[in-house]
């Protein structure tokens, strides 16, 4: 055996797929590996992106990564981590954060960090209202942006009142608010979220070292029984459940109907039909503004776009009600389990200070938690669905000018990249401006296509969860929490299964153990895979996944951490779950018998072979 230490391999390793440079070389230079990225070490964010990148979507990383940075180098100046840098190869997104090592920047920052943190963690709730007031005034100047078009002639009112502008700068306008409008979107996403992340990590930094003995999952689940927007969606399709079977509708709700047909014989059946179709519309608006998948993909497309997630789940609340069985989220137990925990362990502390400490810090982390799940409501699923469907609207009208060939449609204008998108409206501008036909329709049909094809092979590619020396530490918050990203947790990955072949190790996410049939799910469109009793599989998983968490018995995800979304929807739903595994849906094979401990956070393979059974579930 070879005594060579483990290691991930170097980002000049990877080599770009054989007929994709051209798609490759169209991502924007700034996020090109270069050769000393080999010198840091970086990670794969299968969590928010884990499938290929289209080129417009790039955009999404881009925003989120600039507004990150300046909250946490520039704004609340956090004292040992500052932003996180993104590369992409081959459509995946590896980042990296920046640390601060230096102790003297780092005494400098501390300074910082209290003047800011400590006002907003003093003025919470109003700023937190406040913010809410800046999202929603943000998302309507969205919704009020115009569609963008191109008349034959200009209205005689443009020279009659003399406006001085035409219809073609609308479009640059028109552009470049959306795209600014998005970027001020995860500046405001960020100006609580790194805020409620540390004020947990204090909390926890000050259990571990109190109580030694204690696990992760104990602390996390001293912040367990939330209410947070996000899970209204959820909340909406039970309700809309309960009224169908009240409303004796209830039949129309099977698996793999037709929707429109639901909803077509829904309106002919009576007023029962008609009142529900009417709670249907009271739901939607806004809490069907949610993503099928976390935000970052133009075609995971918003409930509202696609009424297929919710209306899967209704079969299921349905018979659940009907047989009497209680589907809401256990709330109440959650919180007082918590709260006793609380108590428990105030207990164990010595001294009055020490308690003191503990009360403060664990009253922080009830204010703020919140918003480390509620934000995304408004951020990744609303806010982002509406700007991609503005998006939609410059594809549209691109398609009609020509631009994208004969057989192209107006997703195409998402192979392009912002800036392309840009140049392609201007090249628009220009001919409707001189009359002529633009350079597009001759220039983006075959790019389109290279891209498409691009995007398909790289699909079939894997790609190292990890690459670049190891560090010896990693002391960024969100990098921990968020995607569990530890020295110990990369060293689990490190192992090539042959301790034990057989086992996989991760965060315990939440407790209780069963064994059941892996479902390996790696998109949003093999989420109807699933059936009753199955183990989720999944890269990650995100809170409008709520409604298959009635199907499944217990999840298991590659990558995420103790504060990761999959492990806090996991604690509020109580399913059984172990998260940042590192190479569950590789290792696992779809179909094979598995256990879920996730109270040790281990994950055994129990037949060597796909099988099919139905789960058995055995006391925590």
């Amino acid at each position: 055996m070879s005594d060579a230490p483990k290691g991930f391999p170097l980002p000049s390793s990877l080599k770009v797929v054989p007929g994709t440079e051209a798609a490759q070389a169209a991502y924007p230079y700034y996020t090109q590996f270069v050769p000393e990225d080999d010198e840091r070490f970086w990670f794969y964010n299968s969590m928010h992106f884990p499938e290929p990148m289209h080129h417009f979507d790039m955009i999404t990383a881009e925003a989120a990564y600039c507004a990150l940075g300046a909250f946490n180098t520039r704004v609340h100046v956090l004292p040992t981590a500052k932003g996180i840098d993104h590369r992409i190869i081959n459509g995946r997104v590896y980042i990296g954060g920046v640390a601060v090592t230096d102790p003297d920047e780092i005494a400098e920052r501390v300074g910082e960090f209290q003047q800011r943190a400590f006002y907003y963690y003093e003025n919470w709730e109003t700023l937190y209202d406040q913010w809410k007031v800046k999202m929603k005034a943000l998302i309507a100047d969205a919704q009020a942006l115009p569609v963008p078009t191109l008349p034959d002639y200009e209205p005689l009112e443009t020279t009659h009142t003399g406006k001085g502008i035409a219809a073609n700068h609308d479009l640059l306008k028109i552009y470049q608010q959306q795209v600014e409008g998005y970027h001020r979107m995860w500046h405001h996403h960020f100006e609580f979220l790194l805020l409620g992340y540390g004020a947990y990590m204090t909390f926890f930094d000050f259990c571990k070292k109190a109580f030694p003995e204690i696990s992760d999952q104990a602390i996390s689940r001293m912040v367990a029984g939330m209410e947070a927007e996000i899970f209204r969606p959820d909340e909406e399709v039970k309700r809309l459940a309960r009224r169908a079977v009240e409303l004796g509708v209830d039949a129309h709700f099977i698996d793999n109907a037709d929707i429109d047909t639901v909803l077509a014989d829904l309106d002919k059946v009576g007023s029962g039909g008609k009142e529900w179709l009417a709670e249907l519309e009271t739901s939607r608006n806004p809490w069907f503004n949610v993503s099928s998948g976390d935000g970052f993909y133009h075609y995971h497309r918003s409930w509202n776009d696609d009424l297929s997630m919710p209306f899967a789940a209704l079969p299921g609340y349905i018979e659940k009600i009907k047989a009497g069985t209680n589907i809401e989220r256990p709330t109440a137990q959650l919180i007082e389990e918590r709260e006793a925990l609380v108590a428990d362990y105030r207990e164990l502390l010595d001294t009055d200070e020490d308690k003191a400490t503990y009360d403060q810090l664990i009253g922080l982390a009830h204010r703020v938690f919140p918003y480390v799940e509620g934000h995304k409501f408004y951020c990744e699923h609303w806010y982002t669905n509406l700007f991609f469907n503005k998006i939609r609207e410059f594809g549209r009208l691109l398609l009609k000018h020509g631009f994208f060939g004969p057989d192209g449609v107006e997703e195409d204008v998402f192979h392009l990249t912002q800036f392309e998108l840009e140049s392609a409206i201007i090249d628009l501008m220009l001919a409707w401006s001189i009359g002529i036909d633009g350079r597009g329709p001759t220039y983006w049909p075959p790019i389109v296509a290279q891209r498409k094809a691009a995007i398909a092979e790289w699909a079939l590619h894997d790609t190292p969860p990890a690459l670049g020396n190891v560090p010896d530490a990693i002391d960024d918050p969100a990098i921990n929490m968020l995607w569990g990203i530890t020295r110990e947790n990369l060293d689990k990955w490190l192992d090539d299964g042959s301790e034990n072949d057989k086992e996989l190790k991760g965060f315990a996410a939440c407790s209780g153990v069963v064994e059941g049939t892996a479902r390996i799910v790696k998109s949003v469109q093999e989420i109807g895979r699933l059936q009753q009793g199955d183990i989720l599989v999944c890269q990650v998983t995100n809170p409008t996944w709520s409604p298959i968490f009635q199907k499944i018995s217990a999840a298991v995800s590659d990558i995420g951490g103790s504060m990761s979304h999959m492990a806090i929807v996991a604690r509020e739903y109580g399913l059984p779950a172990v998260v940042g595994t590192g190479k569950a849906t590789s290792r696992i094979k779809d179909g094979q018998r598995i256990r879920v401990d996730g109270g040790r956070g281990v994950v055994t393979i129990l037949d060597d072979e796909p099988v099919s059974e139905q789960p058995v579930l055995e006391e925590a």
